[in-house]
């Protein structure tokens, strides 16, 4: 079978094969085909994460904390794009999902229905970290602890659990691969927490654990208004808690350069955080928000959008500033 014209009642029209789709002709676009196209696209960002340029890897494990309170801020988005990306620059992540919902297990593909061991077994029933930890399908170096549905009642059994806050802390320093470079290659440069947006136990015990803090800021005059609370929950829990806890890292996301209110937002979080805040910021993007439903990050769903481009950008900065540090 091969391409041909139809006859002249259909002038132009053209009958392509499936061999005329293989060899990608000039000129032709498939716009009826999305879960090819994300598969496509899926291998292309696979083999293309090693071979693109990597950052220094850190002298020890960085434990973020990506959080807000408030919710549609694009945390979970940030924490799962952040953690593929920094993978195909040539680092291991481990991605902690915190959050009842689960997204960001949903986002990496991984298997988090009821039953599955997640969070929830390792902050209320004990279990060890590693033997929660699930590989994500797309990236080699990317590991993942999902969230059932189980975890939305560890905030009602954690209330009257001895060391409650601390929970989380202890079991990413007893994981055999969290620590400084004595433990050889195979040992996890980032460690993800992605909080659901609330201040209650669950995040608690993130900040508790965490070294550093990641907060995606929507660039829109309400985004601000919570963020003063969150600080405030920051220095308590840095006061009383963990007086490691630092906000290293401002991220802003959903960034419109059509409107003023995103560049005014934008200038204001600059203008009080410094150079806490990343240069890169975040369009808004639909390829972005598709990526989920395919079980799938940008980074893998469209590598070349530019929603991806600036998620790998803001994941080398980050890197970058660690290592400086």
């Amino acid at each position: 079978m091969v391409s041909r014209e139809t006859s002249a009642s259909t002038p132009g029209f053209v009958l392509r094969t499936a061999a005329d789709l293989a060899e990608n002709e000039p000129g032709f676009q498939d716009e009826t085909t999305p879960l090819a196209r994300a598969t496509e696209h899926s291998i292309l960002a696979r083999r293309s994460a090693s071979g693109r340029p990597s950052v220094g890897r850190p002298r020890r494990t960085r434990v973020m904390v990506v959080a807000n309170q408030k919710g549609g801020v694009g945390k979970t988005t940030s924490a799962v794009n952040l953690a593929a990306a920094l993978v195909q620059l040539g680092q291991r992540v481990l991605l902690i999902d915190l959050d009842p919902q689960g997204n960001a297990s949903t986002a990496l593909s991984v298997d988090h229905h009821r039953g599955v061991p997640g969070t929830y077994d390792m902050l209320v029933e004990g279990t060890p970290l590693e033997e929660v930890a699930q590989r994500s399908g797309d990236l080699e170096n990317l590991y993942v602890v999902p969230a059932t549905i189980d975890l939305a009642g560890a905030e009602i059994e954690l209330v009257s659990a001895v060391a409650r806050e601390s929970r989380l802390q202890k079991a990413i320093v007893a994981h055999p691969l969290v620590g400084d470079e004595e433990i050889g290659e195979g040992r996890f440069d980032y460690v993800l927490i992605d909080c659901p947006p609330s201040l209650g136990l669950l995040t608690l015990n993130a900040l508790v654990a965490g070294e550093e803090m990641l907060i995606p800021i929507q660039a829109e005059y309400y985004a601000l208004e919570g963020l003063g609370q969150l600080l405030e929950t920051v220095d308590m829990v840095k006061k009383h808690l963990n007086n490691r806890l630092e906000v290293s890292t401002i991220l802003i996301t959903m960034y419109d350069a059509r409107t003023r209110l995103a560049a005014g937002v934008a200038d204001e979080v600059r203008e009080h955080f410094g150079d806490t805040v990343l240069k890169t910021s975040i369009p808004r993007s639909v390829r972005v928000s598709e990526a989920p439903s395919y079980g799938q990050t940008v980074m893998t769903y469209d590598p070349g959008s530019p929603g991806a481009l600036s998620y790998l950008e803001a994941a080398r900065e980050m890197a970058t500033k660690g290592a400086q540090a």
